[in-house]
C-alpha cells in the first residue's frame, strides 16, 4: 500500500497523504486532484478501492490496427493532441500478429473504467471478422466513435474519408494522362474501404463508357510486400498505372516495377492514397489521396466528448473530402505524348 501511495503522489504531484484521502474518500480534495489521482492509479495499473470502482476516470481507448502503416501514428498524434485538450488521457491500443488481440483490449480498458472508445481502423471495417466486443460496448452504452467506414450494423458514430470521392479523383487523374489499363491495388475484399472503392471505380467506368477489366483488380493485405506482389500481377495483366488502397501498397508497387525492370512513371504510374508521412520524400516522390487528418480527428474527439458528456449524438456517418497530391510517380502514358502534371 505504502508504495502504490508513493507512486500515485509522484505521478499527480501531489502528497501521500492527499493521495489517502482520495482512494479513502475523505473531504478536503479538490475535484480536479481527485480526478488526476483516479487516473493515475488506472495508468499505473493499480485496482480501485472498491466504492471507486463504478466511477469512470478520465481515460479514453485508442485502438489502431496497426503502427507499421505511418497514417495510424499520425492519426494518433491527432486524436491524443485532441484528447488531453478536453482532459482526457489516450490509452493506445495497437493490435500485432500473435499479440493481444482487439477483444482483449476491449476486456483491459474495461477493467481501467474507460469514458469512452475511438476505433481508428480495426475490425469494424472487416464483414468476416467478430464483432462480438464491439456490440458488447453498444449493449454497455460505453461512448464509442469508429473512425474509417464500418459495416452496416454498428449502431456507433462513423468519422470518415470519402472513398467514392478519392476513387474519382485517382482515376480522374491517371486517365487524364492517357492511361486506359489501370490497375486498381486494393485491401482485402471484405474490407469496406475497399469496397467503396471498388464501387465507385466500377461507377467511374460506367460513367466514361469505358471497360471494367475484373483482371485488373487485385485484393491484398495492407502491405508493401504483399504490394509487391499482388502489382506484379497487374502488370501482367497489361496495367500502365496502379491506383492503390494506402501509401505502403503503393510502394510495394513501385519496387514491382522496377523488378520488372521498367521505370515509375516512364513506364508505369503509381497512386498511392493517404499521403501519410514522408511520401514526398520517397523515389520518386509519390502522388496520393490525402487524408484530411487533422479535422477527422479532431472531429471524433469532439463527438466522443459529446457523448461523454451525455449529448445526445447523431448515428450518421461524417465524411470528409481527400484531396489528390500530384508529385512525379505519375506521368502520361507513353502512347499520349503528353507531359508529365507535377506538384
Amino acid at each position: 500500500m505504502s508504495r502504490r501511495l508513493a507512486e500515485v503522489a509522484t505521478k499527480v504531484g501531489v502528497s501521500e497523504a492527499t493521495v489517502s484521502r482520495v482512494l479513502n474518500g475523505k473531504p478536503g480534495v479538490s475535484r480536479a486532484t481527485r480526478d488526476a489521482v483516479l487516473t493515475a492509479l488506472d495508468v499505473l495499473g493499480y485496482e480501485r478501492p472498491t466504492k471507486l470502482r463504478g466511477e469512470r476516470g478520465r481515460l479514453v481507448g485508442l485502438v489502431l490496427p496497426e503502427l507499421g502503416n505511418p497514417i495510424f501514428p499520425a492519426f494518433a498524434e491527432v486524436i491524443g493532441g485532441a484528447l488531453a485538450q478536453q482532459g482526457f488521457t489516450p490509452v493506445l491500443c495497437t493490435r500485432t500478429a500473435g499479440g493481444v488481440t482487439e477483444a482483449e483490449y476491449i476486456d483491459l480498458l474495461l477493467g481501467q473504467h474507460v469514458s469512452g472508445v475511438i476505433f481508428a481502423g480495426g475490425f469494424h471495417a472487416e464483414r468476416r471478422a467478430d464483432h462480438s466486443h464491439l456490440h458488447r460496448l453498444s449493449s454497455l452504452g460505453l461512448p464509442v466513435v469508429l473512425m474509417n467506414a464500418s459495416i452496416e450494423e454498428l449502431d456507433f458514430p462513423r468519422v470518415s474519408c470519402d472513398d467514392l470521392v478519392a476513387m474519382n479523383q485517382a482515376l480522374g487523374h491517371v486517365h487524364s494522362l492517357g492511361h486506359e489499363r489501370v490497375g486498381l491495388l486494393l485491401g482485402p475484399a471484405d474490407h469496406v474501404p475497399s469496397e467503396r472503392k471498388l464501387a465507385a471505380a466500377q461507377a467511374f467506368a460506367a460513367r466514361n463508357s469505358s471497360s471494367f477489366d475484373p483482371e485488373l483488380v487485385v485484393h491484398s493485405q495492407y502491405s508493401l510486400e504483399s504490394g509487391q506482389a499482388a502489382t506484379t500481377r497487374l502488370l501482367a495483366a497489361g496495367a500502365t498505372a496502379v491506383v492503390c488502397a494506402s501509401d505502403p501498397l503503393a510502394l510495394g508497387a513501385v519496387r514491382a516495377v522496377r523488378r520488372a525492370g521498367l521505370d515509375v512513371p516512364g513506364d508505369v504510374s503509381v497512386v498511392g492514397y493517404d499521403d501519410s508521412n514522408l511520401m514526398n520524400s520517397t523515389d520518386p516522390a509519390l502522388t496520393t489521396v490525402r487524408q484530411p487528418i487533422e479535422p477527422m480527428g479532431r472531429a471524433a474527439v469532439e463527438l466522443l466528448a459529446s457523448m461523454i458528456a451525455g449529448a445526445d449524438v447523431a448515428r450518421d456517418e461524417l465524411l470528409f473530402e481527400p484531396e489528390l497530391v500530384v508529385r512525379r510517380s505519375t506521368s502520361a502514358a507513353r502512347s499520349t505524348g503528353r507531359s508529365p502534371v507535377v506538384a
